[in-house]
């Protein structure tokens, strides 16, 4: 296999794997792919792709005509012009399906006719997409052979069409029907001698309405191992936030934007991962906000952005701007922060308030709100004065001018909202950075009135709303009560499992019955090689999913693969057609309509598949209406409102649109926690261990890619084009290591004596701080350890990974090795004819 190393001019739209150009159904990758066989479980990992990968022009603007022209051309050529149109202006509106990919809410009224963003549109192609996996596709295409494919070949071979199993020892599925499905289900779960040995995940992309019914099931069950999504990215923000002002939810609206001073972009790149948050952030600048984007790298969408929404092309100026122009700035101030280095930041912001304090005695601090709301003030105030400059120097990465910067821009503003994403979540300390920023907006009354307050920023639609309705393995004892006098039965009390403990425990061998409820469970786990081993050691591992996926070819000894309606479908029941409900990151309950015909006749609805399987395992004990509720989504929501605070008249409410939750912090400025107060929380400076020689690694996506469904290989806003195995690196580390642009380099990370390694990475010159590096996730998750997690929220510690770099050896030579290993490897598990 010969290597290229990223060249100076962007790929060529007609070039190899190019995004856009999809990968037709049998079709070989462009490349020589390379089966990952250097740990135990092949092909667990991503395969090694670098052929034709480039460095070229990263693109300075967010979204524009650019992004339109993306969009269209992901729409239009999976779905048809007509189909595709007609589902784009479907989306995000109240009469139609909420978005597939971010929690970014939609205005509550007033919806713009192209409510959606490029990513939005990516999702609602991939999902409608006219290609299918049918048990022809799975007749062709053993495991063995899936297992060689990169992500973006799986997922572009279309929608999964039948239910499939893998029966022990075979290296192909092959159809089922969905009786014996839910009966080789329910044979497995009633054979366990615990319900503890089983495990229930939930991704979250599943509306409320199934992830109700699906706790209530496996509580009946017996068990609270309901590990989420949430586990492996915002569990950091809800203990933070539960600890501090009393609910682990954001509180702020949209309206809030319009009205707030200052905002404060913290670990998040909305260009990529929010973008229709753009609009917001255009429109708060426009009525005089600020914007501090404080991030490792300096990602486009911070900085610049062309709305390129028809609507606004009334107005002559912005039309241009978008057509011509440079684009609307965003960020005021960006500070190019170590990675981890934000609890520091925001220490010596404080320290600097503090100063200013102690200069002006009551004009810098709310001290009424801090009297009237707020505990832990003086231990606060201690701390500060205690903590040394020369420590939030070093940890910060930033000299003193730019922190002091970052203060005055505090200072001048009455109303701040600070948004946050996995760039604060995923590090050993991110509870006690979360904390920092509470205590920040605490100072000055910053939380609980109009144009300020926290705001993590929910990464997948309706994350939120599954913890809202009762997926968590912890699940507050209130709940369970109401649960109990609802359905007559005592739920478990014992805490379950979570994302990392459900890991360690199928490693172990103690959970032997792995069901996921949408996700892509291996490629988002942490440790990559440790999580495939985990899930080979099941007796069964079940998905219920629209799209092919590497979960699906790393399982337990039988495998089930349950293909389920995408939100964007007619879900067509006997009392009529039904709609679901989904959360957003402002608490808003949205309803959701599907309109396109569904992919196949086979599919069934998540509510109805899980009524279905509680039906097979449970039998009658109790007796409960699983036929009925999964006929009539309304008598979901009736339970629902019985049980889950907030959703009073709940289907009255939703027929007339959408409506909000409740929220103390923000609605009356009360603080639900143990003290009734918010609390002010005193956080410690943590360096993390880097030894001479190393770097800290974070993961992040690329801009054709939502979580762990790849849509395209180029990431435009960074220069990347046509692949995804590449280390971006600071150019002067790079001269330092004697390492040049598009050298193949091995990553090792190093964790209490344990070593992981990814090989093949084409090193990227990028503006990042020294000692820091970057690379795209999955690929880079073989390199976080199962063991390194946040303190408090148990998140895997993504964002800080120890590595050391080391130039790859001859890649010919490694290409003919790794293929010859893998050819032994298949062999040697090849069931005996």
């Amino acid at each position: 296999m010969a290597t290229r190393p990223l060249d100076e001019t962007p790929a060529s739209p007609s070039g190899p794997r190019t995004s856009g150009d999809p990968v037709q159904p049998g079709q070989e990758p462009a490349d020589q792919s390379l089966l990952h066989t250097e740990g135990t479980i092949p092909g667990a990992q991503t395969p090694v792709e670098v052929e034709g990968i480039r460095l070229g022009k990263a693109h300075t603007s967010a979204a524009g005509i650019e992004g339109v022209k993306q969009s269209l051309r992901y729409v239009w050529g999976r779905m048809g012009v007509l189909r595709g149109t007609r589902a784009l202006l479907k989306l995000n509106q109240v009469d139609g399906f909420d978005c597939q990919s971010c929690a970014w809410p939609s205005p509550d009224e007033h919806r713009h006719v192209a409510e959606f963003c490029e990513n939005g549109a990516k999702a609602i192609s991939d999902e409608g997409t006219r290609r299918r996996v049918t048990p022809q596709f799975f007749g062709a295409h053993p495991i063995s052979d899936l297992l060689r494919r990169s992500d973006f070949w799986l997922n572009e071979q279309g929608r999964l069409t039948h239910p499939m199993v893998k029966a022990e020892s075979n290296d192909r599925y092959e159809p089922i029907t969905w009786e014996e499905a839910f009966a080789v289900v329910a044979k497995e779960l009633n054979d366990l001698r615990s319900p503890d040995e089983a495990a229930f995940y939930t991704s979250g992309r599943t509306s409320n309405e199934a992830a109700y019914l699906y706790q209530l099931f496996v509580r009946l069950y017996g068990t609270n191992n309901l590990p989420d999504c949430s586990n492996m990215c915002h569990e950091s923000s809800g203990a933070a936030l539960m600890e501090t002002i009393g609910i682990g939810k954001g509180t702020v609206t949209l309206d809030d934007f319009l009205k707030a001073d200052a905002i404060f972009i913290v670990g998040q790149n909305p260009g990529t991962n929010h973008p229709r948050m753009l609009t917001s952030l255009e429109h708060a600048k426009e009525r005089g906000a600020k914007i501090l984007s404080i991030n490792p790298l300096p990602e486009t969408g911070n900085f610049r952005f062309k709305d390129p929404n028809p609507q606004n092309f009334n107005d002559p100026i912005r039309a241009v701007t978008t057509f011509i122009g440079t684009g609307t700035p965003l960020s005021d101030l960006w500070l190019p922060v170590k990675i981890n280095g934000d609890l520091a930041l925001f220490k010596g912001i404080m320290k600097e308030l503090l100063d200013e304090e102690r200069k002006q005695p009551g004009k810098i601090f709310d001290h009424e709100f801090i009297a009237r709301h707020t505990t832990g003030y003086d231990a606060l105030i201690s701390s500060l004065d205690k903590v040394d400059w020369q420590e939030i120097i070093k940890s910060s990465g930033l000299d003193r001018s730019q922190i002091r910067q970052a203060a005055d821009l505090a200072l001048a503003a009455e109303r701040i909202i600070c948004c946050w994403a996995m760039g604060l979540t995923q590090h050993k300390n991110a509870v006690s950075t979360i904390r920092e920023i509470v205590n920040f907006l605490l100072l000055r009354g910053n939380v609980g009135r109009p144009g300020a307050g926290v705001c993590p920023v929910r990464g997948h639609s309706n994350v939120q709303g599954d913890r809202t309705v009762g997926i968590w393995e912890k699940p507050a004892p209130s709940l369970l009560d109401r649960l109990a006098r609802r359905y007559q039965f005592q739920p478990p009390r014992d805490h379950g499992k979570d994302t990392v403990e459900t890991i360690k425990a199928m490693h172990r061998g103690q959970i032997k019955v792995f069901f996921a409820l949408g996700g892509n469970f291996l490629s988002a786990a942490p440790d990559t090689e440790f999580t495939a081993e985990a899930l080979t050691r099941c007796r069964l591992t079940v998905h219920v999913s629209t799209k092919l996926n590497r979960a699906h070819l790393v399982t337990g000894r039988t495998a089930l693969i349950l293909p389920c309606l995408g939100r964007s479908e007619v879900d067509h029941r006997p009392s009529g057609d039904q709609f679901v409900t989904v959360e957003d990151s402002m608490g808003i309950i949205n309803p959701s309509r599907g309109h396109l015909p569904p992919a196949s006749k086979q599919l069934l609805s998540e509510p109805v598949i899980v009524a279905r399987l509680a039906e097979a395992v449970l039998g009658n004990r109790p007796k409960l209406e699983w036929s009925r509720w999964s006929a009539d989504y309304n008598l979901i929501r009736d339970e629902i409102e019985q049980v889950i605070p907030g959703f009073e008249q709940f289907n009255h409410r939703i027929s007339k649109g959408v409506f909000y939750l409740p929220n103390p912090p923000r609605d009356r400025r009360e603080f639900p926690t143990s003290s009734g107060k918010a609390n002010f929380t005193v956080n410690q400076i943590e360096l993390l261990p880097v030894d001479p020689g190393q770097y800290v690694l974070m993961t992040m996506r690329s801009h054709d890619q939502f979580n762990t469904t790849i849509y395209g290989l180029d990431d435009r806003y960074r220069g990347i084009y046509n692949g995804r195995r590449v280390i971006f690196m600071n150019s002067e580390d790079m001269r330092v290591a004697g390492l040049v642009q598009g050298q193949p380099v091995d990553i090792t990370s190093h964790f209490e004596g344990n070593e992981r390694h990814a090989y093949r990475f084409l090193v990227a010159p990028y503006s990042i701080p020294r000692g820091c590096v970057a690379a795209y996730f999955p690929e880079a998750n073989v390199l976080v350890p199962i063991g390194s997690v946040a303190d408090k929220s148990n998140t895997p510690a993504s964002k800080s990974v120890i590595v050391t770099l080391s130039p790859s050896p001859d890649v010919e030579a490694v290409s003919w090795r790794v293929q010859t290993e893998v050819s032994e490897v298949l062999q040697a598990q090849a069931p005996a004819v």
